[in-house]
């Protein structure tokens, strides 16, 4: 009896380890097993993130509902913020400086007003997403989402704040004698494009910013160099004139100027195609296309070291 059960014993027990001498490589290939987190396809990737379409407009939307909501004036301020920054730098500029020279006063504050939000949609973009995962660390490591989603959602939050500030920019425009015409259709393709763009710069800056959270404080710096070398506050084709052709050209095509320009282009009549660099769309299209390609394909080889350490 005691024979028989222990036979028995050992038949079940070969029975029940067919998966007996694999390693756990080879056992998690023969189950499907994948690592947790880890980093899927670029197609894939795609999929999920278009999976997440609702959660990125909605989180967006949350921020950018959240952004002022300790402010007595709340919303206000994203309308606000771009126009007292337009007023310094018209005194500085336009009055002390002189830099309207080449425009007219009813050409050069719409000009001026215009650049000043235009970049500061991508000044914008670029600050939000530099902290998009380190800001949201708690986020990143309690569920399981594409991360690029953060990044993007920020780009998103900014093209909504602009569009709701697009509304005083176009009163300022007609306030000066640029009425609605047709050109005020290019809008839509420019901001698609900045758009682009921004969440490219974005999804860069986020990587970046993920391994050395001090860019943040960097950043600031940086940007305001880039601003002074865009044309925000004066016509590089004026301020250039009699210098060097191929640093002033330099200057017209770095793609903050590009956007700019194009939106001046598109609102103000008294800004013609003579102030545009040429190609100026094929530039446009260059810059939004390589810079959001690139800078998803960059956040996307990292997707799974965020939140880790």
């Amino acid at each position: 009896m005691s024979d028989t059960t222990h036979d028995g014993a050992v038949a079940v027990s070969a029975a029940a380890s067919p998966d007996e001498g694999f390693s756990a490589a080879q056992l998690a290939e023969k189950y499907g097993l994948s690592v947790s987190g880890a980093r899927p396809g670029l197609v894939d990737y795609v999929r999920q993130l278009w999976g997440r379409r609702h959660f990125i407009l909605a989180f967006s939307q949350a921020k950018l509902t959240a952004q002022y909501s300790q402010a007595k004036l709340g919303q206000l301020w994203q309308v606000a913020t771009p126009l007292l920054n337009a007023a310094v730098y018209y005194f500085i500029f336009g009055v002390i400086l002189k830099a309207s020279r080449g425009f007219s006063r009813d050409v050069y504050i719409p000009f001026l007003v215009t650049g000043v939000f235009v970049f500061t949609f991508t000044q914008s973009s670029i600050m939000t997403g530099v902290r998009a995962i380190s800001g949201n660390l708690g986020l990143v490591r309690a569920l399981h989402f594409p991360r690029a989603s953060l990044p993007i959602s920020f780009a998103l939050q900014q093209l909504q704040q602009l569009l709701f500030s697009m509304i005083v920019l176009f009163v300022i425009v007609i306030g000066f004698g640029s009425y609605p015409s047709l050109s005020w259709l290019l809008i839509v393709p420019i901001l698609f494009l900045q758009f682009l763009f921004n969440t490219g710069l974005a999804l860069i800056v986020a990587r970046m910013g993920a391994k050395t959270p001090d860019l943040a404080q960097l950043m600031p710096f940086i940007l305001r160099t880039w601003m002074y070398m865009s044309g925000v506050m004066f016509s590089i084709q004026h301020m250039m004139a009699g210098r060097s052709e191929a640093f002033a050209r330099a200057l017209q095509v770095n793609p903050a100027a590009v956007f700019m320009d194009l939106m001046r282009f598109a609102l103000i009549d008294g800004y013609g195609a003579g102030n545009l660099p040429p190609h100026v769309w094929a530039i446009a299209l260059f810059w939004a296309v390589v810079v959001f390609v690139g800078g998803f394909v960059y956040f996307w080889k990292a997707e799974e070291r965020y939140g880790r350490g």
